[in-house]
């Protein structure tokens, strides 16, 4: 079992070595959160690197990840548990035809552990030889208001109530990652319960830094124009503005078309990478895109 960091500084080193570039006060959080075991709550908009900080944690700690993709409509069963109703139903038959009808003893057997599913919260309970594992419960926002209440017992106490079976309650918490696209606001009993912070997108510097660790093929000059063309994108009026996970995906795109430098035709023909609605697309056409490319020389050039 990898053993979590000792301090503030581990951390950053961890996450560097995951190909994450951390700032410190993310780093900072998230060491209080593992020093604490308390769940941590990141929030920022999306593709800002929430959801890789879970990934990054359970491969550089050699956990599994559990990972809960919230939804629209997203319940008990789909999260925590339900019965193999077919299975108990198999069971019931059988029980009929050898005429064994113990009816007291029958409803003990087909609600039984061997009977449930078990789902992503539940799972996260279980006892694991690599250590406790980290549960991602992503995007928190899209699932409706009334499921943050199931939570609020895993999340406080590390168990979920089965009224069939009883409590089951984890020897070891798991790590535990709530994300948030702020889409809606999420009830404060469920923060209350976390250490929260907010990514925002990096500056120039740390998204460089960022495009030079994940895309080192891109090379110095492609990677600069690409960090400093997005960063002015940022300041369009946009529908979406593009996050760290489109600039990586345009940088990987630009490289595996062997581009070396921005031009104004290249960035009109792969803007589809960088952004996600036509509007937005419509609106930095190549006479848009010369213009922003002509403002990021002139200040390269001062």
């Amino acid at each position: 079992m990898t053993e979590i960091p000792t301090d503030i500084d581990a951390t950053l080193a961890m996450l560097r070595d995951g190909g994450y570039v951390p700032d410190r006060a993310l780093a900072t959080v998230l060491f209080l959160s593992l020093k604490m075991g308390r769940p941590l709550f990141l929030e920022g908009e999306a593709g800002v690197g929430k959801t890789e900080i879970a990934k990054v944690l359970a491969d550089r700690l050699g956990r599994r990840l559990i990972r809960l993709q919230c939804y629209e409509g997203l319940d008990i069963a789909g999260a925590v548990y339900e019965w193999n109703y077919a299975a108990q139903m198999i069971e019931i038959r059988a029980a009929e035809a050898t005429g064994d009808i113990d009816r007291e003893h029958l409803v003990d057997d087909v609600f039984s552990e061997r009977f449930l599913i078990r789902r992503p919260l539940l799972q996260a309970l279980d006892p694991d030889p690599a250590g406790p594992p980290i549960l991602l419960i992503d995007e928190l926002d899209r699932a409706d208001e009334a499921f943050e209440a199931f939570l609020l017992e895993i999340l406080a106490d590390n168990q979920v109530t089965i009224p069939e079976l009883g409590t089951i309650r984890a020897d070891h918490p798991p790590i535990v990652i709530v994300t948030t696209n702020r889409t809606r606001e999420i009830h404060d009993a469920l923060k209350r319960r976390c250490l929260y912070h907010w990514i925002d997108y990096p500056n120039y510097a740390r998204e460089l830094e960022i495009v030079t660790t994940r895309v080192p093929a891109a090379g110095e000059r492609l990677s600069k124009e690409i960090v400093a063309f997005v960063q002015r994108l940022r300041k369009e009026d946009l529908f979406k503005n593009p996050g760290v996970a489109e600039t990586l995906d345009w940088a990987t795109a630009l490289t595996d078309l062997d581009r070396k430098s921005l031009d104004p035709q290249t960035v009109a023909e792969t803007l589809g990478v960088l952004l996600k609605y036509q509007d937005d697309i419509g609106r930095i056409d190549a006479e848009r895109a010369g213009v922003i490319l002509s403002e990021i020389a002139a200040d390269a050039a001062e």
